[in-house]
């Protein structure tokens, strides 16, 4: 005989007002982060030194970061390193001292810094670079460098750091040369005390130039008079009609001007000129279309859960005979199978808890950079805060398979914690190694060096293997968890299903919604990724991650629900997989991005970003198919525990 009770009305109404007031939260959230400033201001007085820093040379076009001094540039007596975090290091920033050297408020023109004669070698790899587009960076202040590009709606906009140099063809000749920019013109912007004569540095702009130097006399060291470039006789560097041609054997002199401006600009507000979100517009437009997808998403679920549930648990509970329990129909009808063990439940353990991982560490890093603490002033601070995070993310990662793996009434709970600590930092490890290794290839300075690859273990092997092994092992004292109702012996045959319920293609429908509410914000990802520009719009991001929770929750739990009127019960890995589908159009729109937005045209680069986005789409596949599978989880313990079986 079967008896049921009536479906518990609060929990369900508690469920709508939560997500009611999720969904107006989200509205109404901030739009963008605050600032809070990575370091301590610096007060220079008029005379004090400005020495300027060199960084890594970067391009677009084969995403291979090589150190300054791997061209023949001028040196410094000594070339000092800079210390560097592990995030800067990831990244290839080489930060070291240069021979320019400013004194504060004091303009200096045609300032020569040396001559240097061009070897083959040397010729060779300053045309490979200005082909593939090099640019220099440098740092003044913890500012680094730009130069300022006039767009076509008349707004200055800012790039990172100057070319290394341009292709041309001197007039008449089709022959295409390559030139140097060897005379460089900086800008120092500064903010000055009213009160004293103290003043902090607000900006730090270049205006490059190539030309072909000529001796007044004999050469005389930085003392020596050009005829070119003679602020005595009022002659200075104003275009590149003359330019200084790349060529071996030929003497290639560098030298460059510093003026000093005044600006309103105060100090904490001196990086809004690097963050200027002209596009704020389309950010916007994503935040709405993603809100239409979950409030859409939200309208189904609130059917479900208040309509046809309720009117399903109500008939349950009103049948009487054994004949009308005979022809009940639909998700009730598996409740001896629908917690039954998945095949391969040991992997899916592993999964989930990779996933809350993940989940934790998105979390956290991004409240820390939704409040500013992981500002672009702090180089590598966001990959740096990201890695130390993910690795203390182990103890819930370890806790939350080893609870899953308890309900499958597993036993060998080391060995599911083994699998947890080593299964995706495997194959990122074995992936970053492969890449690694062609980008040492090149000899670029994005090659991690050896004892930040020893560190990258040591914080796998020190900290994160113990502490999922410290969850694991808290997960599997508590008692197990507990299923609403019994399992059949037996399983129950599966009836033939409707094409429309084909587990490949709710799978893949079920990952279009998540990736369409965060590919606009993806694209913005790609750009400061791919691009070297600086992505700073936290506020924006955190929204389209609450949003993609959303999302991925409901479009599985909706899926899961059609399954189970279907009378197929197999629901555990369809439910992860169908958020998780999300995952392969993200890999499908980083290839598109590939072919229509970047310039890369070699085989290493190309491989490199593929990689990489291979990564991050594996890492967005157990994140988002975590989620999914929680959400169904919850779902399914909360619709059969609201019938009771005898």
């Amino acid at each position: 005989m079967v008896s049921r009770r009536a479906m518990r009305a609060p929990e369900m109404l508690r469920w709508l007002a939560a997500a009611a007031a999720l969904v107006a939260l989200l509205a109404a959230a901030p739009a963008a982060g605050f600032y809070l400033p990575g370091v301590a201001p610096t007060d220079f007085g008029k005379g004090d030194s400005l020495p300027v820093k060199v960084n890594k040379l970067t391009s677009v076009k084969t995403q291979l970061p090589y150190a300054y001094y791997s061209l023949p540039f001028c040196k410094p007596e000594t070339i000092v390193d800079s210390a560097e975090n592990l995030g800067e290091v990831l990244r290839g920033d080489r930060i070291e001292n240069s021979p320019y050297v400013f004194q504060m408020r004091e303009p200096k023109m045609c300032q020569i810094v040396c001559k240097l004669t061009v070897g083959e070698k040397e010729a060779k790899e300053l045309k490979e670079k200005i082909e593939d587009e090099y640019r220099v960076n440098m740092i003044l202040d913890n500012l680094p460098l730009v130069v300022s590009v006039l767009r076509q709606d008349k707004n200055i906009a800012y790039q990172g750091g100057y070319h290394v140099g341009v292709k041309g063809q001197y007039t008449g000749s089709k022959e295409e040369k390559y030139f140097i920019h060897n005379h460089l013109s900086f800008v120092v912007k500064y903010h000055k005390d009213d009160d004293s004569e103290l003043s902090r540095i607000v900006g730090f702009e270049v205006k490059p130039y190539s030309i072909r130097h000529q001796l007044d006399d004999k050469w005389d060291g930085v003392n020596t008079r050009l005829s070119t470039c003679d602020p005595h006789a009022n002659k200075l560097v104003t275009s590149s009609d003359s330019p200084q041609e790349v060529e071996a054997g030929k003497e290639i002199i560098f030298t460059y001007d510093v003026r000093f401006e005044e600006s309103d600009i105060k100090w904490a507000s001196r990086w809004d000129t690097y963050l200027l979100m002209t596009d704020d517009q389309i950010h916007w437009f994503s935040i709405v279309n993603s809100l239409m997808i979950v409030l859409f998403l939200s309208g189904m679920v609130a059917m479900i859960m208040l309509r046809t549930l309720y009117r399903d648990i109500s008939r349950y509970n009103q049948l009487e005979t054994q004949e009308e329990a005979q022809e009940e129909t639909g998700w009730k009808l598996v409740h001896g199978d629908v917690f039954r063990p998945p095949a391969n439940s040991d992997l899916l353990c592993v999964y989930v808890g990779t996933g809350v991982q993940f989940f934790g560490m998105l979390l956290v890093t991004m409240i820390f950079a939704v409040l500013g603490f992981l500002s672009p002033s702090n180089r590598g601070g966001l990959m740096t805060a990201m890695l130390l995070v993910w690795v203390l993310m182990g103890l819930l990662a370890g806790y939350a398979s080893s609870r899953l793996y308890k309900m499958f009434k597993g036993s060998e709970w080391k060995r599911i914690t083994m699998r947890t600590a080593f299964l995706f930092p495997g194959i990122a490890f074995v992936i970053f190694f492969i890449l690694n290794a062609l980008i040492w290839g090149e000899k670029s300075s994005g090659a991690v060096p050896f004892t930040t690859m020893f560190a990258l273990v040591l914080l796998w092997f020190g900290i994160s293997v113990p502490l999922v092994f410290v969850g694991s092992y808290l997960g599997f004292k508590k008692p197990a968890l507990e299923p609403p109702v019994k399992t059949n012996k037996i399983p129950r045959q599966i009836p033939e299903q409707a094409w429309y319920m084909n587990p490949i293609f709710t799978i893949l429908i079920g990952g279009i919604l998540p990736f369409g509410a965060v590919f606009i914000e993806l694209f913005f990802i790609l750009t400061s990724i791919w691009l070297h520009q600086f992505y700073y719009i936290f506020g924006f991001l955190f929204l389209v991650f609450v949003i993609l929770i959303i999302t991925c929750a409901e479009i599985t739990v909706v899926l899961c629900y059609f399954q189970l009127c279907s009378e197929d019960y197999m629901w555990w890995w369809r439910s992860y997989l169908t958020s998780g589908s999300s995952a392969l159009y993200l890999f499908l729109y980083a290839a598109f991005y590939f072919f229509t937005k970047l310039q890369i045209t070699k085989l290493v680069s190309g491989i490199l970003y593929f990689g990489y986005m291979l990564l991050a789409s594996l890492a967005f596949f157990v994140l988002t198919g975590t989620i999914g599978f929680c959400a169904c989880f919850w779902f399914t313990r909360l619709i059969y525990s609201s019938v009771k079986i005898d």
